[in-house]
């Protein structure tokens, strides 16, 4: 299907300018087709699923807009020992497939609760919250190469996992990627227990010690009731919804930098895709910007954007902003946190046509 959209209607900021032409895939042979006609014109292509880690320019995208709409999952083989695997297009909404395997006793996506987005941008980012992230569970995807012309399979191996990264992130030019996912498999454990709570807050809501597990219903509901307190489900009804969830990642900086920080600075161990002997640390964004003089809420005189009421690390649309008053604010908080400790924080969602 084919039509003109604006992209404010299409991503979770509401804000973004016309696409020059838009299509929407159903099907997996939809998606493929699309691509490969968008390729064969020459024109830039921009894929589209939830439209929550997008931040697209006022003046729009100069090219194809695919919309990512496949939906759907099929249970590969189950077995006691080796759990569930499960296939899901890309087109299907993630947190609908978080609830579908709480419910079927599919342990191991329960933290992940409440992420809006489709299923196709998880192993992009390595989407991840409260400890966990997609790489734990991601047996294998496949993907459209652009490149090769054909499609590909990847095992979580070789996606080459980092924090909120991966071989496919990496891989992408201004939201335009080498491979386009096509489906997610993954391997789940068997059972009504969660994974273990790596998060200290999950972990004092549950009543557990970090590392124990918990009921997996119970952590989903847990984290859907954090996630909202913190304005991180979307809700029509809360302006501080309109964002695209954390602005910045949490900075990975050398032991020494982090040694610069007042002894309170939370500091946390770099996690997926590094050996023990890495001697790199993971700081909170959020301290960071707490710290540096901008508290939840703050924005900039006309009032349009600020950051979240509930959350320092949310930008948020508090209605008719663009995305010039989205990235102002960031830019902002930026250059301040840089200001005060020195570290430049990045951004987590894709900026296309506009710069921070």
């Amino acid at each position: 299907m084919t039509s003109t959209v604006n992209l404010a209607e299409l991503t979770t900021t509401a804000v973004g300018g016309p696409a020059r032409k838009y299509v929407q895939a159903d099907t997996e042979q939809d998606i493929i087709d699309a691509v490969r006609a968008a390729d064969a014109s020459g024109e830039p292509l921009l894929i589209v699923g939830g439209g929550s880690n997008l931040i697209v320019s006022d003046d729009g995208f100069p090219g194809t807009v695919l919309h990512i709409a496949s939906e759907g999952y099929t249970i590969k083989s189950r077995d006691m020992m080796a759990g569930v695997f499960v296939e899901v297009q890309a087109g299907h909404p993630w947190d609908d497939f978080v609830r579908t395997a709480v419910m079927h006793a599919w342990s191991g996506l329960e933290a992940l609760s409440g992420i809006p987005g489709l299923m196709g941008a998880t192993p992009v980012q390595n989407v991840g919250a409260y400890g966990a992230d997609v790489s734990h569970t991601i047996a294998s995807i496949r993907a459209w190469d652009r490149e090769k012309n054909a499609i590909k399979t990847f095992a979580n191996s070789d996606l080459k996992f980092e924090y909120r990264d991966s071989l496919l992130k990496r891989a992408t030019v201004d939201g335009s990627p080498r491979y386009v996912v096509l489906t997610v498999q993954f391997q789940l454990a068997l059972g009504r227990g969660s994974a273990p709570i790596r998060y200290a807050e999950l972990a004092r809501v549950l009543g557990v010690e970090p590392g124990e597990r918990a009921n997996a219903l119970q952590t989903r509901k847990a984290v859907l009731k954090l996630r909202a307190s913190k304005g991180m489900v979307l809700d029509s009804e809360d302006r501080d919804t309109f964002s695209t969830g954390s602005f910045f990642t949490n900075p990975i900086v050398d032991r020494p930098v982090a040694d610069t920080l007042p002894a309170g600075a939370p500091r946390y161990p770099v996690g997926t895709g590094r050996t023990e002997a890495d001697d790199r640390v993971k700081l909170s964004a959020a301290w960071l910007i707490g710290q540096s003089g901008f508290a939840k809420g703050f924005g900039l005189p006309d009032g349009r954007a600020s950051l979240s009421t509930k959350h320092t690390l949310a930008v948020t649309n508090r209605g008719g902003a663009s995305a010039r008053d989205l990235l102002d604010v960031a830019r902002t908080v930026r250059d301040g946190v840089e200001a005060k400790f020195g570290i430049k924080l990045v951004p987590e969602p894709l900026l296309i046509g506009c710069a921070l």
